[in-house]
């Protein structure tokens, strides 16, 4: 179990073990070993350790779906329901059909406020158990993801601390699936970013493109050479994770000579660099898969020409990058989806892949801004601090 856990049990323990101390010695449990709060204390941990492995894999409908009923037991509760923003995910117990269709009504100011709330309940029903409810929002980095919405009979203070206590654990569990994926995803994309331009496809397009060179023009075949070499050279580098805006845009500069040795007149570029940026320090390859995709969004499969832009712009204590291109761009709401994770892989991991490094290194605030539309091209901006404590190339 890890150590952000532990320290999340401690509190949990005590509110959810004592409800299940107090149902222990109502139902008359004795135990073979221990005083009855050892042994619902025992229950309180086996239940939270069934409950948990399900939410390692996010707030989705069926990690909700199996970790449900666990929770529901830690809080000893006639009913639960876990949601996210939009809808409800699952619903454990009593009362489903009279009270599920009201829940993200009676939610949806909790999900901007972040702060708990109880609420008596209304039903025509009188057989039903549910008369109160308290609904505890489930974060991630301050962020509200969803709810957990524990029902009784009556209003209870215990619960309404127990339940405070379970949605902090179970955020917690959604804190330690966003952090494994963002590992994961990290690692991924510092492959994908060091390996991906130097693929076989780049290495055959590139080498046919230099071949087709060698008889009508040796000196445009030996200077692609070159080029192909250097740039395969700097992909590969082993040493640092950061890199300069002007070792970056070189490279990108080769890169370019390479794609544009296929492409001829269908590739126009244009570069704009404001002298004063060229030393900053960014991630190293994390402006080449930007171009790579503007040059498989905007030139591949076109017919027309197609133009590319790059600024590299002061902008105060930030430099400006932005890839621009006039292809076919993307529809906004795939985009979304790629930047969520959820994409296709080959629809547009570079966009992700460098959001996602940007993000680790800068913070949130440092994310793409991606503009696009169907038929309207695709212009990307990424800010990178010109002065960031720690960060050297």
């Amino acid at each position: 179990m890890t150590l952000a856990a532990l320290l999340f049990l401690g509190p949990l323990l005590a509110a959810a073990g004592f409800l299940l101390g107090r149902r222990t010695a109502r139902q008359g449990r004795t135990s073979d070993v221990g005083t009855p709060v050892e042994h619902a204390t025992f229950e309180t941990l086996h239940t939270a350790s069934l409950a948990a492995p399900p939410l390692r894999a996010g707030l989705t409908s069926e990690a909700a779906r199996k970790s449900a009923r666990g929770l529901r037991s830690l809080l000893g509760t006639d009913a639960l329901c876990l949601t996210d923003r939009e809808t409800i995910l699952t619903w454990d117990g009593a009362g489903e059909q009279h009270h599920s269709a009201h829940v993200m009504d009676q939610i949806r100011a909790m999900l901007d406020t972040g702060r708990d709330k109880a609420f008596a309940l209304s039903c025509d029903d009188l057989d039903c158990p549910l008369r109160w409810a308290v609904a505890v929002p489930l974060t991630v980095d301050h962020r509200v993801l969803g709810t957990l919405v524990a029902y009784a009979p009556r209003e209870s203070a215990v619960l309404a601390r127990a339940a405070g206590e379970v949605g902090r654990w179970v955020s917690v569990q959604l804190e330690l699936a966003e952090l494994d994926r963002s590992r994961t995803r990290l690692i991924e994309a510092e492959i994908k970013a060091l390996r991906a331009q130097i693929s076989p496809h780049f290495i055959f397009n590139s080498l046919a493109a230099i071949a087709s060179f060698v008889r009508t023009d040796p000196e445009r075949a030996r200077e692609l050479l070159l080029e192909f070499a250097d740039f395969t050279r700097y992909s590969f580098r082993r040493h640092g994770d950061f890199t300069t805006l002007a070792d970056e845009l070189h490279s990108i500069d080769q890169y370019l000579a390479l794609v544009r040795a296929r492409f001829g007149d269908r590739l126009s570029v244009t570069l704009q660099v404001a002298p004063e940026v060229l030393p900053v320090s960014l991630p190293f390859l994390c402006l080449q898969p930007l171009v790579e995709n503007a040059v498989k969004h905007g030139i591949e499969g076109a017919v027309a020409a197609g133009r590319i832009t790059i600024r590299a712009l002061d902008a105060g204590n930030e430099a400006e990058v932005v890839i621009e291109d006039d292809g076919e761009g993307m529809d906004p709401e795939q985009l979304r989806r790629i930047l969520r994770g959820d994409g296709d892989p080959s629809g547009g991991i570079g966009l992700l892949n460098v959001d996602e490094r940007l993000r680790q290194v800068y913070g949130d605030a440092y994310g793409l801004v991606i503009e696009t539309g169907i038929g309207a091209g695709m212009k990307v901006t990424a800010r990178i601090p010109k002065y960031r404590a720690g960060v050297h190339s």
